[in-house]
């Protein structure tokens, strides 16, 4: 039987040991500890990929969103719309000013925000629209900026799940006011701990995030603002410098693998991800739904086949959320989407034997064998 990991962090970090290591040397030898060159090389080349003029490291996808809202003065009294079904930063960091999280349900078919939703949510005290380019796949978002436009909101892109990934032939983050990314080492470009970036074509933006990460102080110990210590750490940069180049690469492997699924499971009860025909996916997960979804995990956790939900609870029935007054059936496709989305391996390093095991496992049980048969590689 064939283990197969969720990922496998060390198959893409091996052949890259020794530039990783000396990347990092040099930052250690050079002691130039805090931000940097390099941090700025970093910052000109993400911004370039994804078709903006500026970027600015932070500490983390989280951080790039928590500085966008600040930088735009977003706050208590103010609401800002986004979806239920997304990871917890995404409304925590709203809340985390004092603003309001106002959710809009799903599209059933990509899992990100459905737009024909949002109008009906704006209200007087509505200053931001934030869409999350949930599992590498971006939102429509023509009609999100035409509503933006006509009701004068922010749009940041909550693109930590979708770097590079395109949507009519334009990247992520290119498209908002801001547009924020996670270094994660989960995501398709991670680093070796915590990162993000936020990018923009706003020069004034990009003046206000550099002050605002640095507790909004310029010149030295003389403060414009109440920013934050929001700093990408270089050595964070000069690991994600070495993998940068592999990125596109990566994620073409990660269609490539998703290709194999999707024929595999092509007339099976198991949904397979839909891809819009406007986007370009990176498949930062690869999520199948199904209304038996516990019965497939106890099959996998069998077959030692790594698996994750993303996500089993909506924001809008989160503990901590109760307080805005949400409550079960408010979001039913993002409801729905909990209870039945399951992620499978997907990473670029994943070989024959291990895409067969996993796509050959799950059909076996949607045929409702109990014992996995042995078969050629699919691919």
């Amino acid at each position: 039987m064939t283990k197969v990991p969720l990922l496998d962090l060390k198959a893409q970090y091996a052949p890259l040991r020794d530039e990783v290591l000396a990347a990092v040397a040099q930052v250690l030898d050079s002691q130039a500890c805090i931000l940097g060159p390099i941090v700025t090389e970093l910052e000109e080349h993400v911004a370039a990929l994804s078709d903006c003029k500026y970027g600015v490291g932070v500490s983390s996808g989280t951080d790039a969103l928590l500085a966008s809202l600040m930088v735009l003065n977003i706050g208590p009294g103010d609401e800002v719309i986004t979806t239920p079904f997304t990871f917890f930063a995404t409304a925590g960091c709203i809340a985390r000013v004092g603003a309001t999280p106002v959710f809009v349900d799903i599209d059933p078919k990509t899992f990100n925000i459905d737009p024909s939703k949002i109008e009906a949510a704006i209200t007087p005290r509505t200053k931001a629209i934030i869409p999350v380019h949930l599992f590498g796949q971006m939102c429509d978002m023509d009609p999100i900026m035409d509503i933006a436009a006509a009701h004068k909101l922010f749009v940041i892109e909550d693109a930590a799940q979708a770097i590079s990934s395109t949507y009519k032939g334009r990247k992520a983050g290119s498209f908002g006011t801001v547009g924020c990314f996670s270094f994660f080492p989960s995501k398709n470009l991670g680093g070796a701990g915590d990162g993000g970036m936020v990018v923009t074509n706003h020069s004034v933006l990009h003046e206000r995030l550099a002050l605002m990460r640095a507790h909004g102080s310029k010149p030295k110990y003389y403060h414009k603002f109440v920013g934050g210590n929001f700093r990408l750490d270089p050595i964070q940069a000069a690991v994600l410098l070495v993998k940068l180049p592999h990125l596109d690469s990566w994620s073409e492997e990660r269609r490539r693998n998703a290709r194999v699924y999707d024929q595999a499971f092509a007339g099976n009860e198991i949904t397979t991800p839909f891809i819009s025909r406007d986007c370009v996916s990176i498949y930062n997960q690869y999520v199948i739904r199904t209304e038996s979804r516990d019965d497939l995990i106890a099959h996998l956790k069998w077959a030692q086949i790594g698996h994750e939900i993303y996500y089993p609870l909506p924001m809008h029935l989160q503990e901590c959320f109760s307080y805005l007054g949400y409550k079960e059936g408010d979001f039913p496709e993002s409801e729905r989407a909990a209870r039945e989305v399951l992620a499978i391996p997907i990473y670029p390093e994943l070989i024959p034997e291990q895409i067969n095991h996993v796509a050959r496992t799950i059909l076996d049980w949607s045929s409702n064998l109990k014992r996995p048969v042995e078969t050629e590689a699919l691919s």
